[in-house]
């Protein structure tokens, strides 16, 4: 990250951490912390790193977590006695706040950072750090921020997430592919054997011209998901720099550092002659690849999927377990065809897929090329398409 320091002007007395006393709402103040949980690092070499910093002034409490790769800045409403800055071990803090009765909690800094926390009969102190030891974090930077509808980010996410690579030498596919044009933003997330697309043609962004691409981390992507879950904000504040993506979401300020590197040329992949093609029915579908997946080689988990006159017929067999089979009545009238596929990846899509639609789209070409998989009844807003590598059976 790069090393600026954080943009609140305070005192010099709470810069340097001497001083610090408030009151705030147990409710304003949980619904904070309960937001930075993602970020905060559990297991780290770096102690302060399991510390909020915590910033008092102006009428309002700011609160920072961070791993050096991820970080979440955010504030409620305070009475501040004292303007200042602590640091305060994360999680202890988080989960003693949840068991004090509602109301008001009082927060004072002590001597040798340790912090003072009352609330009706309850009176604690738990030892701080610091606050010279927190790292700084980059600005927002205003001059080059952008509007992102917020609904149709949290759309993107949802539906390309769950195929980005968890294998971390596969360093360029440990994110997504976030792509901007005047007219459209397109999502595109992979592991090497299977890919989500989405586009969206219903947004539009003045001031970028031609394409704008940036690589966004998973676990930025995951706190962006949850941040946006509320609901509560209409648009998000994009932007970024050489190394920092900025996300504004409300009062909180999410920050990642960018991956780098090429993402792969996914256009490439995109099947253009599928001409196979069946629709089906989301719950049939994952009924029965659920039912057939019990008997597939643990390891790999492929099943067999063969296409004939007016079938769809799921096998499986494993030496451990048994066998198995089902069949699905489609309307199909080409040629037969058999094809291997890991059922996880297919029941990874009709589980993100099936809270939109009801039925989704199978087209193949062969064997050995990719199928690919759509939502059957998707209207205009989204091009949504999911492209699985075959297996060998």
């Amino acid at each position: 990250m790069a090393t600026t320091s954080i943009g609140t002007e305070s005192s010099t007395a709470a810069a340097q951490g001497t001083s610090m006393e408030i009151t705030v709402s147990k409710f304003d103040l949980l619904r904070e912390l309960t937001a930075t949980q993602g970020v905060v690092e559990r297991k780290t070499t770096i102690p302060i790193l399991s510390n909020f910093l915590f910033e008092a002034a102006d009428g309002k409490l700011s609160i920072t977590a961070t791993d050096l790769d991820l970080s979440l800045r955010t504030s409620c409403p305070a009475k501040v006695k004292k303007e200042g800055s602590c640091t305060i071990p994360a999680r202890k803090f988080y989960d003693y706040v949840k068991l004090l009765p509602d109301g008001e909690i009082s927060i004072k800094l002590m001597e040798n950072h340790w912090v003072q926390i009352r609330s009706g009969r309850s009176n604690t102190k738990m030892v701080g750090m610091a606050r010279a030891n927190f790292p700084a974090l980059p600005i927002f930077p205003d001059n080059l921020a952008m509007q992102l509808p917020a609904q149709v980010l949290r759309t993107l996410i949802g539906k390309t997430i769950f195929a980005i690579s968890s294998e971390e030498s596969r360093y360029t596919l440990n994110g997504a592919l976030m792509v901007l044009k005047a007219e459209s933003i397109t999502m595109v997330a992979t592991d090497g054997h299977r890919l989500a697309h989405i586009e969206n043609n219903t947004a539009k962004f003045s001031g970028v011209s031609g394409e704008m691409k940036t690589l966004v981390p998973k676990k930025a992507m995951a706190e962006l998901n949850s941040l946006l879950q509320s609901g509560e904000v209409d648009n998000v504040e994009f932007a970024k720099d050489e190394s920092t993506l900025f996300f504004r979401i409300g009062q909180r300020v999410l920050t990642s550092r960018q991956l780098t590197g090429q993402f792969p040329n996914y256009e490439a992949v995109l099947p253009r002659d599928n001409n196979k093609s069946v629709a089906l029915k989301c719950d049939d579908l994952s009924s029965a690849i659920q039912r057939v997946a019990q008997f597939a080689d643990e390891r790999s988990g492929a099943i067999r999927l063969k296409l004939d006159k007016n079938e769809l017929r799921l096998s499986s067999s494993s030496t451990e377990t048994g066998e198995s089979e089902d069949s699905i009545e489609v309307a199909y009238d080409s040629d037969p065809m058999v094809i291997g596929f890991n059922s996880q990846y297919l029941l990874d899509f009709l589980k993100v897929v099936g809270a939109s639609a009801a039925g989704v789209r199978l087209e193949l070409k062969d064997s050995q090329s990719a199928g690919q998989l759509r939502p059957d009844d998707a209207g205009d807003e989204y091009k949504y398409r999911y492209i699985v590598m075959p297996m060998r059976i």
